[in-house]
């Protein structure tokens, strides 16, 4: 019985011997010993020796064995799949252990031919993948549990992970593969991606369906791919796919997760969803099949419709129509609804069988038709690659008229394009309608026809007719042949404008046949400017819903996306609205703290009391000036004359008034009237200066400005009696130099002045004394007329500077 009991212990001590002893022997595997290579081998000498030791070790694989373990192909490049079956090679070597050799190679070379692998292998002694041990020893151990008393079951996890990897192995992705190949295809049809990883039992759980949906979607035109999350750590990451298994969709470039029930169901659904939902129009006969089919001249595209007794549209033709979206609109007659019959009946329809017609220049007879019981995505592609364009096709951008006239790579593959330069209106649909009928009855693989606006297409039609006068306001045919991509081309044009008659047709005829032998019948050459593209939607559309896409994918990862892959997104959000509110308090306690009134020094209330004694506004006036206007007017005086004026900040300018105490209150009024407009720049600060205190300050400071006054002197009689008062001196105190408003005269213009409500001050004052609006107050404020003006050229840089080299002391 404890022999029973120590069973158990012993068969786990020995499975966990086992582990240890395949774990240290996977830690020694080293494959540039195994390849026989140096640390700094290249590329192509890895290369090289793989392919020597492949070939001496190469085994057969009988059938029975499972699945071939092969190596790479090398000239595949790092992106093929991490494991393929190895090529067939007549000669097998036959000693025993040439198997696990030849695992070893192919185990080596996945390493070093992965350039992320092999550094990561440099660096840390291992791919990098958590590979565990190797296959070989790993089929010794499932050797062993299959025969003690617990098989796969038990866990219900597949230690053989080779038979659940099986199916994935050609859908694998790689980094650069995914990159490169994948999102670019991404714009023509959907992809549906697995992430996976070894030990997941979900993944387990739902590969059946996955296999099943995988095979079903693929046949429709669906690109299926796999991501291992464990050898491809960079790419899951780059998907946002943080736990496995997760399936998400990929179209246009963008990246849309599952998260539904994996059924088969909810993964056609989700893949149908991830389509345009415009991408197919239902027809009916007596409704709009007449305007659908219609819309081939607007669109320039041929038009098609599918005749099916299914009442909703086919998964199939839903992603065939958004792979030829570009060249082709598609419609839907669903032949069981009532009203269709007639439809049916006029194109002649088998309704039990479905059918696609191809509509192109002429809506009353399909230019082709495919009737299949079973349609397949081949047959569809086949039918719809030949009938991309119309007969006689409009170029409307570049990119079209690559395709329909492609560069010539060889003699065999050489086209020539037969272009109608045309305007548009009734005056030429005759010709236009000629040039079509020539067109169809001329239909060669080796021709193309098209057509184009010369009013919209002005400088191709310059380069090609020259403007010659025998072709302004007619139509011309040119027969042309591109020789490269930068635009050069050989062409011909027809002698005459192009009139449609017989004699026309037969002259275009003549010269197609003469082409088809002599090529240099093309004997001009140009360069042809690239086409704009008229089709194109403005750009207030383009922008409106490139921000609709935006804030939608905002809106589904808020409510779906893994939370880690939010928090970058969240933190911004939550700093913006901090930093937003932050500012909004701060300057909301600073403006309360601004309008605090401080306890005024002896000196200011003495200048403000004087102030009061001199000024007198009416209670009018006062209700004139707006609620929170005013102008912080401050007296430049020896106290705060470095701070306001010569350690004033870089960019920043003082604009100072000069007064006299007699015509102290009169300019003020004047000069905040004028200056109000401009208080709303930080940069600028307003003062006063009094003539009375600093004449000679002023007078040395004039001396710098050239004819703005007399110089004075001490043996000038006038000199005390010089009246600056109204002069206005912009200081910039940093860069030294200041600009001169002198005042305007009242004899100037007529010498008018307004009534005493003219000059209300936004000033803060109140109105005591007697009333301001004498004749004699006015002739004073008139001398700042026009200051605004002088304010305006100021803020431009249109003022002549004055520079001083020093700023003198105010005493």
């Amino acid at each position: 019985m404890e022999l029973g009991r120590a069973g158990p212990a012993c068969a786990a001590a020995l499975l966990l011997l086992l582990l240890l002893l395949a774990a240290l022997g996977a830690a020694d595997f080293d494959p540039y010993r195994v390849l026989g290579v140096g640390r700094g081998s290249s590329q192509a000498d890895i290369k090289k020796a793989y392919k020597r030791l492949a070939r001496e070790w190469y085994v057969g694989y009988g059938a029975g064995r499972g699945r071939a373990a092969g190596p790479r192909d090398p000239d595949a490049g790092n992106t093929a799949p991490a494991f393929r079956s190895a090529p067939r090679h007549p000669d097998k070597n036959k000693d025993p252990g040439a198997e696990d050799k030849f695992i070893q190679i192919s185990k080596a070379y996945e390493i070093l031919s992965n350039e992320e692998k092999r550094a990561n292998f440099d660096r840390y002694g291992d791919a990098g993948e958590s590979q565990g041990f190797s296959q070989h020893q790993h089929r010794q151990f499932h050797h062993f549990h299959e025969g003690f008393y617990f098989d796969e079951s038990f866990f219900h996890f597949p230690f053989n992970s080779e038979r659940r990897d099986a199916s994935d192995e050609k859908y694998l992705l790689h980094f650069s593969h995914y990159v490169n190949d994948i999102v670019p295809d991404s714009f023509k049809k959907p992809y549906l991606i697995k992430i996976t990883s070894d030990w997941c039992f979900s993944c387990i759980h739902i590969e059946p369906v996955w296999k099943e949906v995988a095979q079903e979607l693929e046949a429709l035109g669906v690109g299926i791919g796999v991501v291992h999350a464990g050898y491809e750590r960079r790419l899951a990451h780059h998907l946002g796919a943080h736990s496995t298994p997760s399936i998400l969709g990929l179209m246009n470039g963008k990246i849309t997760f599952f998260h539904n029930a994996v059924i088969r169901e909810n993964l056609r659904q989700f893949v149908e969803n991830l389509l345009p939902g415009n991408l197919v129009e239902k027809v009916r006969f007596n409704k709009n099949y007449v305007r659908f089919l219609s819309n081939w001249k607007k669109e320039n595209k041929p038009h098609v419709l599918l005749f099916d007794h299914m009442p909703v549209v086919p998964l199939l033709y839903k992603l065939t129509a958004f792979a030829y979206r570009d060249y082709l609109s598609f419609g839907y007659v669903y032949v069981g609804l009532r009203g269709t019959e007639e439809l049916s009946s006029q194109y002649n329809i088998n309704v039990y069988t479905p059918t696609m017609m191809v509509f192109k220049e002429h809506i009353d007879k399909p230019a082709d038709v495919v009737q299949a019981r079973d349609m397949k995505k081949q047959l569809i592609d086949d039918f719809l690659s030949q009938n991309k364009f119309l007969m006689a096709a409009r170029l409307t951008n570049q990119r079209l008229f690559q395709e329909l006239c492609p560069v010539k790579k060889s003699h065999r593959q050489r086209k020539h394009c037969v272009v109608l330069l045309t305007g548009e209106g009734d005056k030429f649909a005759e010709t236009y309608e000629a040039f079509l009928t020539f067109a169809v009855a001329n239909t060669k693989d080796v021709l193309r026809f098209a057509h184009i606006y010369n009013e919209r297409q002005p400088e191709f039609a310059d380069a090609l007719l020259m403007d010659e006068e025998k072709y302004r306001g007619k139509s011309a045919v040119v027969i042309l042949e591109r020789r490269n991509n930068a635009g050069k081309i050989v062409y011909k044009a027809l002698e005459e404008a192009w009139q449609g008659s017989k004699e026309d047709n037969f002259i275009l005829l003549d010269l197609l046949d003469q082409l088809r032998t002599d090529p240099g019948l093309l004997s001009s050459e140009t360069v042809l400017a690239d086409l704009r593209d008229e089709l194109a939607p403005m750009f207030l559309i383009r922008w409106f819903y490139s921000t609709l896409d935006y804030v939608l994918d905002c809106w589904d990862s808020l409510f779906h996306s893994n939370w880690r892959e939010m928090m970058p997104l969240l933190s911004l959000l939550f700093s913006a609205l901090f930093i937003l509110f932050g500012t909004v308090i701060v300057q909301a306690f600073s403006d309360s703290s601004d309008t605090r009134d401080s306890p005024p020094s002896e000196k200011e209330e003495a200048t403000t009391k004087t102030e009061k004694n001199d000024t007198n506004f009416s209670k009018e006036s006062n209700s004139r000036v707006p609620k929170k206007g005013f102008v912080e007017v401050t007296e430049l005086t020896d106290i705060n004359y470095n701070s306001n004026l010569v350690r004033l900040r870089p960019g920043h300018m003082n604009v100072v008034l000069i007064l006299s105490n007699s015509t102290k209150t009169a300019l003020l009024q004047k000069f905040a009237l004028e200056v109000y407009t401009f208080t709303g720049s930080s940069s600028l600060h307003f003062s006063f200066l009094s003539l009375d205190k600093h004449r000679e300050w002023l007078e040395y400071l004039l001396e710098f400005a050239q004819d703005a006054a007399p110089i004075p002197n001490q043996y000038d009689k006038h000199f005390l009696e010089r009246d600056y008062t109204g002069y206005v001196l912009a200081l910039n105190g940093h860069k030294k130099y200041f600009c001169l408003f002198k005042p305007h005269r009242s004899g100037d213009e007529g010498g008018t002045v307004g009534s005493c409500e003219d000059y209300d001050s936004p000033l803060h004052t109140e109105a005591r004394g007697k009333s301001s609006c004498s004749p004699g107050s006015r002739s004073i404020k008139n001398k700042l007329h026009k200051l605004s003006f002088w304010m305006e050229r100021l803020l431009e840089g249109s003022l002549q500077r004055f520079y001083i080299p020093s700023w003198p002391a105010l005493d």
